[in-house]
């Protein structure tokens, strides 16, 4: 087990920074300006822009900014989690390359492509299903936007025994 060494201000000042970033909501109320017959009105900043000339006004009809609002809006029983620091950005490989490095750790060793006939096996994977707990397959994997291969095999058709 590794040390880390206790916070400063203690593990409740962690906890309320920590919290500020994990339980935000969509829009604040401070950015809100107005709200009457013909929309709602809030501040945003164009990340375009420099100078005072990055924050400005919006304003969209009431239906509008309600379904982006709710675009933002969790389902129940989720928590928005921002990463910041070493794994914030798009640097995030070579921060942690660079992590190992100054830890010395040995680099990990880089996995060897298999061939397209291995892809076609199903491989098992070291955790359960979480719906049943027995052993999951990967049947497929493909890339973002294209088809599968493979379609799901239908359900059997349910046995229905008339008794009466």
């Amino acid at each position: 087990m590794g040390y880390a060494k206790e916070p400063f201000a203690g593990p409740r000042q962690v906890l309320r920074y920590l919290s500020r970033y994990t339980h935000r909501i969509a829009i604040s109320n401070r950015r809100l300006v107005s709200a009457d017959e013909n929309g709602v009105a809030f501040k945003y900043k164009d990340y375009r822009l420099d100078g005072p000339a990055r924050y400005k006004t919006m304003t969209l009809a009431t239906d509008e900014f309600i379904r982006r609002f709710l675009i933002h809006v969790l389902p129940k029983g989720f928590h928005r989690i921002r990463h910041y620091g070493l794994l914030g950005t798009g640097a995030r490989a070579a921060n942690i390359a660079h992590a190992h490095q100054l830890l010395a750790l040995p680099a990990r060793p880089k996995e060897p492509e298999t061939p397209e006939a291995a892809l076609e096996q199903p491989r098992a994977l070291p955790r359960p299903c979480p719906c049943c707990g027995s052993r999951m397959i990967i049947i497929e994997t493909f890339a973002r936007g294209s088809e599968p291969k493979h379609r799901p095999t239908p359900a059997p058709a349910a046995i229905r025994i008339d008794t009466s």
